[in-house]
């Protein structure tokens, strides 16, 4: 059996994780944490754990912080970032960090329990965009790690906080409850970031405001 931890601050993408392992006998959800120090707390309690599925945007210790951690204090432990957003930075800092693997949150229940066993196998498994990314970036680190002209950009702080939401995965309607705006407003505040950002989708919405230090 095959003991696997879900890390992610979004309940929803949690269940949403845990139910695509259900589809394998083999592997077992030993327990779920919201964000890098809540887990590092529950593995001081139990670190015998096979692999652990990690997102990285997460309040209090992200993802790539906690996966340094991790890999220093149980370097038994396999590690698959597992996020929404294919980012330079993130996939580059990751992977400096020891991460094992990066997929994307869209992944298949098969895709995933087959990035599993390669993983824990030895394996180094990512989504092909991601393999596509990582190239280029080890062909051009140099042109990467300078690159930190970050442009003028000014979004209202409630702007801010409907991008965050976004980057978390959520739909206009949930962000709409968590923010107590209704449905107009969260669509009207996403057009404007659109607008601002010069940009046409969500993903490069995320990618830009996080190239520019905004969330």
């Amino acid at each position: 059996m095959t003991k696997i931890v879900i890390v992610d601050d979004n309940i929803f993408l949690q269940k949403a994780i845990a139910e695509k392992l259900s589809f394998f006998e083999e592997l077992t959800c030993k327990f779920t944490a919201n964000n890098g120090k809540d887990l590092l707390e529950k593995l001081e309690a139990n670190h015998n754990i096979d692999l652990i599925l990690m997102d990285i945007e997460m309040p209090k210790m992200n993802g790539i912080e906690a996966t340094e951690i991790i890999k220093t204090k149980y370097p038994h432990i396999k590690i698959i970032m597992l996020t929404i957003f294919d980012n330079d930075e993130n996939i580059f800092k990751s992977i400096k960090a020891g991460a094992d693997g990066y997929l994307l949150k869209e992944v298949s229940p098969n895709d995933l329990n087959q990035g599993i066993i390669e993983t824990l196998n030895g394996g180094a498994i990512m989504t092909p965009s991601i393999a596509l990314k990582t190239l280029k970036l080890f062909r051009n680190p140099i042109e990467f790690e300078t690159k930190s002209n970050c442009e003028e950009i000014k979004l209202t702080s409630r702007e801010i906080e409907v991008l965050e939401q976004l980057s978390k995965g959520l739909k206009y309607n949930n962000i709409a409850d968590n923010l107590i705006l209704s449905l107009g407003t969260v669509r009207k505040h996403v057009e404007n970031i659109y607008t601002k950002l010069q940009v046409h989708n969500k993903l490069e919405a995320i990618q830009k405001a996080k190239n520019n230090n905004l969330i």
